[in-house]
């Protein structure tokens, strides 16, 4: 259980931001006793690897945070956040943290299992975040674009961390999503029924 939950928090943090999961694992993994990686993932902690993750990082950072250049980059990410996703869930339930003394016995078999589960939670988290965008983008008129996304990166951040050291905590972050899924779909639903009615206005007219 506790394995699925650090996969589930590193995915849904991967959803947020691609990179900051891998980067935690790696940098995690190399300098602390948090986290060890098992062989067939040492990679994810070699020293070029976190540079080239945290040059990555930086770009991710700037570009998401400019109104326009966000939505570019949602749609380029809807390919790498997935993938980061499933990455880090694999990486991430099958290694020994300080919560997980038994890596690997929840996937023992079917090892594409788990890359497949990380791939849909990071995607569904991407969508969401790439659908709830746009409606505080309209709302603050751009203004709320790096407030929003500044959150977002905390929030991968945290949730990387928490989902290595404490991954029960990541049944908060799941009810969150659950509530932000709703809001978006809330917020959607009014803007169409909304810009139906004005155009039935204008028809009778």
């Amino acid at each position: 259980m506790l394995e699925a939950l650090t996969g589930t928090g590193l995915a849904g943090a991967a959803g947020l931001n691609a990179y900051i999961p891998l980067l935690a694992i790696g940098l995690l993994d190399r300098y602390t006793s948090l986290i060890t990686l098992p062989d067939s993932w040492k990679w994810l902690s070699n020293g070029w690897v976190l540079i080239i993750l945290a040059v990555l990082l930086a770009v991710e950072l700037v570009a998401d945070k400019v109104p326009l250049v966000d939505h570019a980059n949602d749609v380029i990410q809807t390919v790498v956040r997935p993938t980061a996703g499933g990455l880090a869930f694999t990486a991430g339930s099958t290694s020994e943290t300080v919560t997980v003394t038994d890596p690997g016995s929840f996937f023992e078999s079917k090892q594409w299992v788990p890359m497949l589960i990380g791939i849909i939670l990071a995607g569904t988290v991407h969508l969401t975040k790439a659908a709830a965008r746009p409606v505080v983008n309209t709302l603050t008129l751009g203004i709320g674009t790096p407030i929003v996304s500044t959150a977002e990166d905390a929030t991968s951040a945290t949730l990387s961390v928490v989902a290595i050291i404490i991954p029960v905590l990541v049944i908060l972050f799941i009810g969150l999503f659950v509530w932000l899924m709703w809001w978006v779909i809330t917020r959607r639903r009014r803007r169409a029924r909304a810009r139906a009615m004005a155009g039935a206005t204008q028809y009778t007219q």
